[in-house]
């Protein structure tokens, strides 16, 4: 069962998916997953913070605005060997891809250039790069593009009705216009959302909606649920029902057939079980290491041996660095 690529889906349609009985959304999800990947595999990825705390947005689940009262300390953007070192380390545990964020509103022309050289450098290990900086110019994108990135990480984070109660020093267009940017210089995005802000089941559904009907699917989209930090003003939310997170990925995999389907934050705190019903939903690559910028992720040695017990291996991809943008990988298709 191959699915049609849509751009047209209303949010009524999504709702329903949501909606529908988690076996059901989860056989139709399977079955438009194993037509388009390797069932058994996962992508993993590495996320290394290089610059940290200090940022000027008011984003109220993050420990690294300046508005907000953590224990976080504030650090200088690391210098270049300090990345190198950790991308090899990253390289030898089995990533593929190496993500690099810097706590920024909007890098500065003088900050791009220094990542340049940090993306220039893992592009030379043989590694897939991937930057999230903030907004960006045209200029900036295009620049970007030349020192040959792969993708650029920009979440939606919600839905844009729910938006303005999680982040007030950026409006949800100048996200969208961001994303913009990014596509018309042809450079790859990874876009996805958080779950477990506060929001409803039709704010998952609405921004779901925003990221299937973009000009194009993003190729990663990255599902996180909520970490909650002490000292930002969605510390003490209730936890988000763990099947509703599975339906979520599930209806993610039915609206964008192609792209990667990345669980990231919050995974220290889901069980083996649950992570299971999410590669079950379509699922099909995560952060890998002790750390996702400044919050914990699940321990290396924890996720081979959840590897081993359900039989998944580690995906291998040729870096796509002759044709940035370009959203489709050959398909593999399974009985």
């Amino acid at each position: 069962m191959t699915a049609a690529i849509r751009h047209d889906w209303t949010l009524d349609e999504i709702t329903a998916l949501l909606d529908l009985p988690l076996t059901d959304v989860l056989f139709r999800a399977q079955t438009i997953h194993r037509a388009n990947f390797d069932p058994n595999q996962i992508k993993i990825s590495t996320l290394l913070s290089i610059k940290t705390g200090a940022c000027a947005e008011d984003c109220g689940y993050c420990a690294q605005s300046a508005k907000h009262q953590t224990t976080l300390e504030a650090e200088r953007l690391l210098a270049l060997e300090a990345v190198l070192t950790a991308a090899r380390a990253a390289r030898e545990q089995g990533a593929t891809r190496f993500c690099m964020g810097a706590a920024w509103r909007n890098p500065t022309d003088t900050n791009l250039e220094q990542v340049i050289a940090m993306i220039e450098g893992v592009h030379a290990l043989g590694m897939e790069t991937c930057v999230t900086l903030g907004m960006l110019t045209t200029a900036q994108a295009q620049r970007l593009k030349d020192a040959g990135l792969d993708y650029y990480n920009h979440n939606l984070d919600t839905s844009p009705e729910f938006y303005g109660q999680i982040i007030t020093t950026r409006t949800f267009q100048d996200r969208l216009d961001t994303l913009e940017r990014l596509r018309k210089v042809g450079l790859k995005t990874c876009s996805g959302g958080i779950l477990g802000m506060g929001e409803s089941r039709r704010d998952r559904a609405s921004m779901l909606r925003q990221l299937t009907n973009l000009p194009a699917h993003p190729e990663s989209v990255p599902i996180n649920l909520l970490v909650q930090i002490e000292g930002t003003p969605l510390f003490g939310q209730m936890p988000l029902d763990p099947f509703e997170l599975v339906r979520v990925v599930a209806a993610t995999r039915i609206l964008m057939p192609l792209s990667d389907i990345r669980l990231s934050a919050g995974r220290s705190e889901m069980s083996d079980e649950l992570q299971a019903l999410c590669f079950l939903a379509g699922a099909n690559s995560i952060f890998y290491g002790e750390n996702l910028l400044t919050a914990p992720n699940a321990a290396a040695n924890r996720d081979r041996e959840l590897f081993t017990r359900l039989g998944l291996t580690f995906e291998t991809v040729a870096a796509e660095r002759e044709e940035p943008g370009g959203c489709h990988r050959s398909k593999h298709v399974h009985d």
